[in-house]
């Protein structure tokens, strides 16, 4: 069996990236395709390969304003020739599942989301992009109207789907009217130890761009002054929330951090505040290894992260609403209800997530669909003889 493994672009290592590097693990003879590919040295965790990429790779400033590139993206990615591969795994949240395929290959496409900006999200990032007024603004918005059209048309192509949780499944039928397969992506819980003391803290940890809303958090903050809150990171909001908390001493900005600062604070504080609507949402996971339980914004793939309370054993609570007053609400019924909260059951719950059960999840959902697939494309001989008859 020869694989194929297409990524949509490669320039650093994240939660999509993480669920590359166990592809490349359970596929250590694969090759790996991408738009681009600009990792530089940091390329350890797909076993040191370099991706096969497209024309984009050597358009002008195309390391850095890749994205600017991604109406090129579509037929970029159909030039990538993958005709001589039995499997295709596309690991896909804009292009990559839209790769040619014949009908003796089989492609699944693990799905971190459709695109989110040509889709549901689209008027949420014209908005925070500034462009849903004026002429530059038809332009993109007929430039995602295309797109959409070739990402539905471009399902067509794909054998089976595999969505990343159970929100990125309804997304998918939606968008696709296919139905998908849920398989959570790995977190890594080992690396993150349980600790059953905490400190007089809340905490939240992200990069700062717009939909993370961690301006929520901040400004939420300010207004519970006996509280304490320590954000971790850096980004293109981290101004925007500098001046949020400018003469709040409750609240600290460390920017960004080592793995060893972040985990430390994680392990330590009192509860960790989560506002983004994500896919998934690897940190709010993460967090629970460390035993400490979870606030977060009651949508998207948290929901199916964190037991809330008034269940068994719960990890955290949510609140429903992208405004201060319900962040400051979820705080008050977080400490009205701390003694629930237990770190060993964070922790337990956050083990459902691990490295190990994704590769076996995903590794016998291969197996068993290559064999049918197989079974489809050279029928038996005793088959072939009842149709002769």
């Amino acid at each position: 069996m020869k694989v194929a493994i297409i990524h949509d672009w490669l320039v650093t290592y994240a939660g999509a990236e993480k669920v590359l590097e166990q592809f490349v693990e359970l596929f250590p003879n694969s090759d790996i395709f991408s738009t681009i590919d600009f990792l530089g040295e940091n390329r350890a965790f797909i076993k040191n390969k370099t991706a096969t990429t497209t024309f984009i790779q050597k358009l002008p400033f195309s390391k850095k304003y890749y994205r600017n590139y991604i109406g090129l993206m579509p037929i970029a990615i159909e030039q990538l020739d993958l005709s001589e591969y039995d499997l295709i795994i596309s690991s896909s949240y804009a292009v990559s599942k839209g790769v040619i395929t014949g009908p003796d290959q089989l492609h699944i496409s693990y799905v971190h989301s459709p695109i989110r900006y040509a889709w549901d999200l689209q008027h949420q990032y014209l908005k925070e992009s500034g462009n849903n007024k004026g002429f530059k603004s038809v332009f993109i918005k007929y430039l995602l109207h295309k797109i959409r059209l070739w990402d539905n048309r471009t399902s067509n192509g794909v054998d089976l789907f595999i969505s990343n949780s159970r929100f990125i499944s309804r997304r998918i039928k939606k968008v696709y009217n296919r139905e998908s397969q849920v398989v959570y992506p790995p977190v890594n819980v080992d690396d993150f130890e349980l600790c059953l003391e905490k400190s007089d803290f809340y905490l939240t940890a992200s990069r700062m761009v717009p939909y993370k809303r961690m301006d929520l958090i901040a400004q939420a903050f300010t207004e519970m002054r006996d509280k304490k809150l320590i954000i971790i990171g850096d980004g293109p909001d981290f101004n925007k929330i500098a001046r949020i908390v400018n003469g709040h001493s409750n609240i600290k900005m460390l920017g960004y951090q080592s793995f060893e600062v972040l985990r430390e604070h994680m392990q330590k504080a009192k509860a960790f505040i989560f506002a983004a609507e994500e896919d998934f949402g690897i940190t709010p996971v993460e967090a629970q290894a460390c035993g400490t339980p979870v606030i977060a914004f009651g949508k998207g793939g948290s929901t199916e992260t964190v037991i809330e309370l008034g269940n068994k054993n719960p990890t955290g609570l949510f609140f429903n609403s992208h405004d201060t007053e319900s962040i400051i609400q979820a705080v008050r019924e977080f400490e009205k209800n701390i003694s629930n909260f237990s770190p060993i059951n964070c922790r337990v719950n956050a083990e459902r997530f691990s490295v190990e059960r994704f590769k076996e999840e995903f590794y016998s959902i291969i197996t068993k669909e290559y064999k049918e697939h197989q079974l489809n494309i050279s029928p038996s001989f005793e088959k072939d003889e009842v149709y002769a008859r």
